[in-house]
């Protein structure tokens, strides 16, 4: 089959078109909520098209991106650039917004990406340096993400050493983030406004050592933030602290957290600076795996929209940060 869009527009104004923000759309196609896409043979180079059009506007979802934007980054033929535009917003995939002239990617864009990461095997990359953090601390080390308000547990390795005090973590269990290391670096990486209406709410006192003031523990997450790991003093198990350490995509959005736990007498003993420098390492060599995945699929996509075009954006410049491009893919597990 091959794309066809249908329909005058005027040059000048090509926006007008989308005649509101979130409109409705209805089709009668087998294939969903895409327009009629016609007959023929479906060209690659077009599908290329599409995905750098995409790729580029959700690489600028802050703000999105006007259509001479578009055309000037993606360096499409304006007639072309006019064409998917139209089409990715009739099929639901990008948002034009009249106020500011700007389109965006839609939500049913974001879904695509929560399906994938849904099943983005998180723990396949992170499992071989969890084990080696469990080799050189002896201690009990964890996986976790964010699923919803909480955080669950991924993975776990289990200390050789018996603390004699049952651990709260269990791998597929949820954990508060007020009050576990993990739980404050997943804080930490949110957006102000997610982290306050978490904060908002009732922080229950699980242990004496339990921060339950939002103020006090917003100023911890602010230092967390800045020295890059968060400590769980006795907050959710008596007798146990830990130390976390964030995992974050090619943008520096966290996507994960890794940890240690082990008996707060360490502490009193010797500090826990190891600890920190172990599970900080841990961390940043599992950023830098997940970086370093994003970026070279961004690089397998370039040289395959290269070939699509001849080899004419082989002179292209590439985006300064490439992973971004990459980001839905590798965004909450």
């Amino acid at each position: 089959m091959r794309l066809t869009f249908g329909g005058k527009r005027n040059r000048d104004f090509p926006y007008q078109e989308h005649r509101s923000t979130y409109e409705t759309r209805t089709t009668s196609s087998p294939r969903g909520n895409w327009p009629d896409l016609g007959a023929g043979a479906l060209c690659m180079g077009s599908v290329a098209k599409v995905f750098q059009i995409l790729e580029t506007i959700v690489s600028h979802q802050e703000r999105g991106l006007a259509y001479s934007e578009v055309v000037a980054k993606t360096r499409l033929p304006k007639a072309t650039a006019h064409r998917v535009l139209k089409s990715l917003v009739q099929a639901g995939y990008l948002r034009f917004d009249i106020e500011t002239a700007r389109y965006f990617g839609d939500l049913k864009l974001a879904s695509l990406g929560s399906a994938v990461t849904s099943h983005f095997d998180l723990k396949s990359y992170v499992r071989p340096h969890l084990m080696k953090l469990q080799e050189e601390t002896l201690h009990t080390c964890n996986l976790g993400v964010l699923s919803g308000d909480a955080g669950v547990y991924l993975d776990k390795i289990e200390s050789p050493e018996a603390f004699g005090i049952k651990l709260y973590s269990a791998i597929g269990k949820r954990f508060p983030l007020h009050c576990t290391g993990m739980g404050k670096v997943l804080l930490a990486g949110m957006r102000p406004a997610e982290r306050r209406k978490i904060l908002a709410r009732r922080l229950e006192a699980v242990t004496p050592r339990t921060v339950t003031d939002p103020a006090a523990l917003e100023r911890e997450l602010r230092e967390v933030q800045q020295r890059g790991y968060a400590v769980d003093r006795q907050e959710i198990t008596r007798g146990i602290m830990c130390v976390a350490a964030p995992i974050r995509n090619g943008e520096g959005s966290t996507v994960g957290a890794v940890s240690v736990a082990f008996p707060a007498s360490i502490d009193k003993e010797r500090g826990i600076a190891r600890e920190i420098e172990a599970v900080s390492r841990c961390a940043a060599a599992v950023t830098a795996e997940l970086q370093e995945a994003a970026t070279q699929g961004v690089m397998a996509a370039e040289r395959r929209e290269n070939a699509a075009h001849g080899g004419r954006g082989a002179n292209r410049p590439r985006p300064r940060n490439a992973s971004r491009a990459l980001s839905p893919l590798i965004a909450r597990a």
